[in-house]
């Protein structure tokens, strides 16, 4: 099971994760408490082979693949889980919980915290779980990838249906339907979306808006999705002007550091009425971009330029986190639009789930999905004919994101959107962006497509990295002849801060090539050592005196092998700086 928290430990990540394996991390205690306390011997051997056959020798190869998958590079895995950020810290509880060997998996809201690429990579390695999985999750797209059987809880009842989370919706929508008043609701949104694509289907410059509203109408004929009567209903008032080139972005340079910017050279023009879902790994630089237009975040070099009369609507990551906690979602609303009556106000507070009681609630006792409903409705009132929504369904539950979904299929202005959710991004977005390598540009295909091209590139990364790897190994093992590779990189520099890092990586190097030769000298010597007490036959041949002296020496050796990896790390590490 995922732990929902984890404390700011100044252990590495890797070793983190590793420990999830709490079989394996058991039995190293024990090997490590026996050398200390100067332990049977036979035990220790017992528990060598427990080490064996728990897999010990692979833990760390699958716990650093475990994080890969999930998003962390190469030169994080050894930086400690205090420094990570919340939403890093749940990937870690993740990736330790999926470490564990286990016949069962509990994982509740598994990815809230991950983007596209690391959903993606968790629905495959759960194809590949032999044991069973029970989830609760709000993403659709990801239940039907990974469950055969649906437990609905309904009414203080549990009720099971056979499928995936679509046939279930098909299965419960047909039988409510018959028993509510849940079909004048669909046909009324059937009606909605067939009038706008009358209208304007035909139309070039509304064709691409309409092909949202034909995706939504498709859905309803083929499984009517049941809308339950307390269900919030959003709405986003359609502008009355929209410019017709709102935003754009002119040789832009996006990001913190002006020496390091992470998007180069964007030059990007939303035009009325265009509808964008933006794709790119976690880190590439989305939220970037989406800051940089509201302009929350300066540009670094470029121009940027708005439409006239152009009112943004943002919703931010951590959009919550602005909402005043001591305030009540009426008194929230009262401040922002002083000259709305309260009715006004209440009706809309009504339409997205705050009705009654609920609307005079102090906001820090509010659900996270119940703040983010708040804070959608805010923007909405604002009449935006933009609208910039950066992962707007991180809190909401399945009806919250079925209603924002067809609010945003039936919103006329300009969308830009950032979601993991992969049924919204269909539903409500014509057209894909891809943010990557510092680049923004127009992405050729559909979501199914960029899972391929995931897949593709994860291929490629890991081929560049066997191959460098190869090419290291190969590099350490020559004789230090004339650095042509470092002259290589080095012609960029003045010859005065090129000798000086020279001067700096000598004796860095020097001491690492001792460092390399000692470890393999001690690891080659350790091999027969762990063989031996790997071997139960070892226990009942070898006399007491051979036995004490294996077991010596291999806690000797071990003992040695420690302080020098730790130390290689360190000045690997300076080097890297320093290249």
């Amino acid at each position: 099971w995922v732990a929902q928290e984890v404390e700011a430990l100044p252990i590495a990540a890797e070793l983190f994760v590793l420990e999830g394996d709490v079989v394996l991390h058991a039995i190293q205690q024990q090997i490590d408490a026996c050398y200390e306390n100067g332990g049977d011997e036979h035990l220790i051997g017992d528990l060598y082979e427990q080490f064996e056959h728990a897999g010990g020798h692979t833990a760390l190869a699958n716990a650093r693949k475990l994080l890969a998958g999930l998003g962390f590079s190469q030169s994080e895995l050894t930086n400690s889980v205090a420094s990570f950020s919340g939403g890093w810290r749940m990937r870690l509880n993740l990736a330790r919980a999926l470490m564990q060997q286990s016949d069962a998996l509990l994982l509740d809201e598994p990815t809230n915290h991950l983007d596209l690429d690391a959903i993606v990579w968790l629905e495959q390695w759960l194809a590949a779980y032999p044991g069973m999985v029970f989830v609760i999750s709000h993403d659709r797209d990801f239940l039907d990838a990974t469950v055969k059987t649906i437990v609905h809880v309904d009414q203080k009842v549990l009720n099971r249906y056979t499928g995936n989370y679509t046939s279930f919706e098909g299965q419960y929508a047909m039988r409510m339907l018959q028993a509510s008043s849940a079909q004048q609701k669909t046909d009324m949104r059937r009606a909605e979306l067939t009038n706008f694509i009358d209208r304007f289907g035909a139309k070039a410059s509304k064709a691409k808006q309409a092909q949202s509203r034909v995706k939504m109408l498709q859905r309803l004929q083929d499984a009517p999705t049941f809308v339950h009567e307390d269900a919030p209903q959003f709405r986003f008032v359609q502008p009355e002007t929209t410019p017709a080139t709102p935003l754009s972005l002119i040789g832009g340079d996006c990001g913190y550091d002006p020496q390091s910017p992470i998007l180069n050279n964007v030059t990007i023009e939303l035009r009325a009425g265009e509808r964008i879902g933006l794709l790119g790994r976690n880190g590439a630089g989305k939220s970037t971009l989406i800051k940089t237009l509201c302009d929350t975040l300066p540009l670094l070099s470029g121009e940027r330029f708005e439409g006239k009369g152009l009112v943004v609507g943002y919703f931010a990551q951590h959009q919550i986190d602005t909402l005043d906690p001591t305030s009540t979602p009426l008194e929230a609303l009262r401040r922002m639009f002083k000259n709305d009556r309260e009715q006004t106000l209440r009706n809309l507070l009504a339409s997205y789930g705050f009705k009654g009681e609920l609307a005079l609630q102090i906001i820090d006792t509010l659900s996270g999905g119940e703040r983010s409903r708040l804070a959608l409705a805010m923007i909405a009132h604002t009449k935006p004919n933009v609208l910039v929504l950066d992962e707007p369904t991180n809190h909401l539950d399945l009806e919250a994101r079925e209603a924002l979904t067809t609010a945003l299929a039936s919103f006329e202005g300009t969308l830009i959107i950032v979601s993991h959710d992969r049924h919204m991004l269909r539903a409500t977005a014509d057209d894909l962006w891809l943010v990557a390598e510092g680049k923004v540009a127009p992405f050729e295909g559909d979501l199914d497509d960029y899972k391929v091209w995931l897949s593709k590139n994860a291929k490629a990364d890991k081929a560049e990295k066997d191959k460098a790897a190869k090419k290291n190994k190969a590099l350490a093992l020559q004789e230090p002849e004339a650095p042509k590779i470092e002259l290589k990189v080095e012609k960029k520099l003045s010859a005065e801060a090129r000798q000086a890092l020279a001067e700096q990586r000598k004796p860095l190097e020097k001491e690492l090539k001792k460092l390399d030769q000692e470890l393999s000298q001690l690891q080659a010597a350790l091999v027969p050592l762990s063989a031996k007490l790997a071997d139960g036959d070892f226990y009942t041949q070898a006399s007491p005196d051979e036995l004490a002296k294996t077991l010596k020496e291999h806690q000797l050796i071990s003992k040695k092998i420690e302080p020098i990896e730790a130390r290689w790390i360190e000045v690997e590490m300076a080097l890297e700086t320093l290249r």
